[in-house]
């Protein structure tokens, strides 16, 4: 329910009419209260998250990618950040908050408006108008001028406005956010799909060997060195390198298709991409996690804006508990008979406070007050989760990069080994003491090392594309959208 009061027109006595209505202020004041203000979760301090105030760490380039050297990775992100759908979907998110917050900034502004209407009747001769107009036809004409002013006593449009701005700071850093990600998908695309093509070309010489191997073992069947059971052996492991060789087509395949969508493009445009494996320039790793990280990752200074978001929209939701007060004021002329519309007689003028205040709702405004609190709860509750998941992120990657490293050394020494083994299988062969079966299988080892170097490699990369984006991905933050 709500209690207005009367707007009269008047000449005098605004000054008056404004006492009255404070005074009306202060005599409904108590009929509705939101009670006492609701404890909100607390925000985790960096320090709970793992965080070391005394540490600082280098953010990535903007452009980290380019530091693979890959023409074709940096116009595939390029033309990714340019032309993605979902990038499209955010940036219409900021605009739609950039007018949203244009809004209520002008919601506190003074409104004038200009209203003029005419229209002619036919009045009735049994109705309450006396003649001469009672049974006559007439028009009935109006021009003014019209002023409303809403004062915000209990700061509930400031309240609104604070909410609107943190909405629309937030869409900003989202799309920042989304900008980061879409990067490192798209690299993190690219390495698997360098990884496959050359998994591939492993898995080519691999059949080419197993191919050799079959044969050799058919001639010593043929000379009756070998059985059955070799033979069928031999030729079973033909067609598993096969059906491998066809499973890393379709991987490849799919590869390209996510890595086209992904860049804004069809499915197919990217048919004959076959990128190579190139290991990245190794950086120091930080020691700690850096509390300045958090004001370079995106995704955490978003949901520290949807904090303040809510937070004005629980502002104010208490503040629709208080009256509401406005100025209004009009000028203008009112007459029957277009000839007479702007004569001194026809002048109409008036202002006056007008005032609306909560007195029995039924429980909406308590509600809806309990609504955003829960709001403001649930936006703390993700920005907790964000610092915990830029922590976790951070240190993962860290973790991943040494461990690979520690395997890669092992690796390198088992491959070395293979390789050592191979070439002494090849001279052994080269000087009669040893057969060619001998020297492919001593060859299947090295294979076998090379596939494995492979994913090393991929992983090594992954790692070191997942801290570029736990460091920030190189965003700069706006001093705007920095709280």
């Amino acid at each position: 329910m709500k209690m207005t009061a009367a707007k009269p027109a008047l000449q005098t006595g605004g000054v008056a009419a404004l006492a009255v209505a404070a005074a009306l202020v202060l005599l409904l004041a108590g009929c509705a209260s939101p009670g006492p203000a609701a404890t909100p979760l607390q925000r985790i301090e960096a320090a709970a998250a793992g965080f070391d105030d005394a540490t600082t760490s280098r953010a990535p380039d903007a452009a980290w990618w380019r530091r693979f050297g890959d023409p074709a990775l940096d116009a595939l992100i390029d033309q990714a950040l340019a032309n993605q759908p979902g990038l499209q979907v955010a940036a219409a998110r900021v605009a739609s908050a950039d007018a949203a917050l244009a809004g209520r900034r002008a919601a506190t502004t003074p409104r004038l408006d200009l209203a003029a209407d005419a229209t002619r009747q036919h009045y009735t001769e049994r109705g309450l108008v006396p003649p001469p107009i009672a049974g006559s036809e007439r028009t009935n004409a109006t021009l003014q001028l019209a002023g409303r002013w809403e004062l915000d006593f209990f700061g509930r449009h400031e309240a609104a406005l604070q909410a609107a701005l943190g909405r629309q700071r937030a869409a900003q850093a989202e799309l920042a956010a989304a900008r980061v990600l879409l990067a490192l998908r798209i690299a993190e695309g690219y390495v698997g799909l360098a990884r496959l093509v050359e998994q591939r070309g492993i898995a080519r010489r691999t059949l080419q060997q197993r191919e050799a191997m079959l044969g050799l073992t058919r001639q010593r069947v043929g000379g009756g060195v070998d059985t059955q059971v070799e033979l069928r052996q031999a030729e079973a492991a033909v067609p598993e390198v096969r059906q491998q060789i066809e499973a890393l087509e379709e991987q490849i395949t799919l590869a390209r298709h996510r890595l086209a969508v992904l860049a804004g493009q069809p499915p197919q445009a990217l048919a004959t991409l076959a990128p190579a494996l190139k290991a990245l320039p190794a950086e120091p790793l930080p020691a700690r996690l850096p509390a300045d990280l958090l004001g370079r990752r995106a995704d955490v200074v978003a949901a520290r804006w949807r904090i303040e978001a809510a937070a004005g929209d629980v502002q104010g939701a208490r503040a629709e508990f208080y009256p509401d007060i406005d100025l209004i004021g009009f000028a203008g002329f009112s007459a029957l008979g277009l000839d007479r519309l702007l004569s001194a007689g026809a002048l109409n003028v008036g202002i006056g406070p007008a005032l609306r205040l909560p007195v029995f709702d039924g429980g909406r405004l308590r509600a809806q007050l309990k609504g955003r609190e829960a709001e403001l709860d649930a936006s703390i509750a993700a920005y907790n989760g964000a610092v915990l998941d830029a922590a976790r992120e951070t240190a993962d990657a860290v973790a991943s990069l040494r461990s690979i490293e520690r395997q890669q050394a092992e690796q390198q020494a088992a491959q070395a080994a293979a390789e050592a083994a191979y070439d002494f299988a090849q001279q052994r062969y080269r000087a009669g003491l040893g057969t060619y079966l001998t020297v492919l299988s001593a060859e299947s080892g090295v294979l076998a090392q090379r596939r494995l170097g492979a994913d090393l490699k991929a992983r090594a990369l992954d790692a070191r594309i997942d801290l570029a984006h736990a460091l920030g991905g190189g965003w700069q933050a706006d001093p705007h959208l920095t709280l």
